[in-house]
C-alpha cells in the first residue's frame, strides 16, 4: 500500500491559503496572496524542496489546486526541476462534478456518476494499489476529507513566522482530536520550521 503525503505551508496562525500568488486564491475576500512566495528564501529550505523531486511520486489535488498548476507547470519556462517531474507523473485530481483534465498524465475522481459511491472510496482504492507514493500539495478542501476519513499517512508542514489573521486554515473547523508524530524537523536561517508528523492515534481524554 502506498502513502499519501501532504505538504503544506502556513503561516503561524494556520493560514494556507494562496501561498503562490495574489491571484492564486481569492475567495472569501482574501488579500494577502503570495506571502509564501514573497518570504525571504532559505538554502536549507530549498534544499529540502530539491530533495522531494529527487523521488518518484505521483500527484493527488484539489480542483482549485490542479487548475492553478495546470494553468502554469505545462509551459514553465523556470523552476524545471519542479517542472519536469509534475509534467511527467501521473496525476489525480478530486472534484465534485467530472470535467476534461487538460494537464497530461490526469485523472478525474468524483463522486458524481451513478456507478460511484463518492471520492472517498475511490482514494482508498487508489492507495492501495501498486505505484508511487500520492503526493497532496495545496488542496485544502481535499486535505479535510482525507484527514476525517484517516486517509493521510504522513505531513510535511512549513511554518512561516507570519499571521494573516483570516484565511483558510490547514486545520479547518471539524478536524479531528488525534495525537502525531514528529519524525523529522528542521529550522532555516529564515525563521521558518520544517517539521513532518506521522498520524499516532486518536487523541484520549483526561482522566477525572
Amino acid at each position: 500500500m502506498r502513502k499519501i503525503i501532504t505538504t503544506t505551508f502556513v503561516t503561524l496562525d494556520g493560514v494556507m491559503q494562496a501561498p503562490g500568488g495574489p491571484e492564486e486564491d481569492k475567495s472569501g475576500g482574501f488579500t494577502h496572496g503570495g506571502w509564501q512566495i514573497a518570504y525571504p528564501s532559505d538554502e536549507k529550505m530549498n534544499s529540502i524542496l530539491g530533495e522531494f523531486f529527487s523521488i518518484p511520486f505521483e500527484l493527488l489535488l484539489g480542483k482549485i489546486t490542479y487548475d492553478i498548476f495546470a494553468g502554469y507547470w505545462p509551459t514553465a519556462k523556470t523552476d524545471l526541476e519542479v517542472a519536469d517531474p509534475f509534467n511527467k507523473t501521473k496525476k489525480y485530481v478530486v472534484s465534485h462534478t467530472s470535467f476534461p483534465p487538460s494537464w497530461n498524465n490526469s485523472f478525474c475522481i468524483t463522486g458524481d456518476l451513478p456507478a460511484q459511491s463518492g471520492v472517498v472510496p475511490q482514494i482508498q482504492q487508489l492507495k492501495e494499489e501498486d505505484g508511487s507514493d500520492l503526493w497532496v500539495w495545496g488542496s485544502g478542501n481535499l486535505i479535510q476529507t482525507l484527514l476525517k476519513n484517516h486517509l493521510i499517512d504522513r505531513m510535511h508542514i512549513w511554518t512561516y513566522p507570519i499571521t494573516i489573521g483570516r484565511g483558510k486554515k490547514l486545520f479547518a473547523e471539524g478536524t479531528q482530536a488525534k495525537n502525531f508524530k514528529l519524525v523529522d524537523s528542521k529550522i532555516g536561517t529564515n525563521g521558518v520550521i520544517f517539521a513532518t508528523y506521522e498520524p499516532a492515534g486518536p487523541l484520549n481524554a483526561a482522566s477525572a
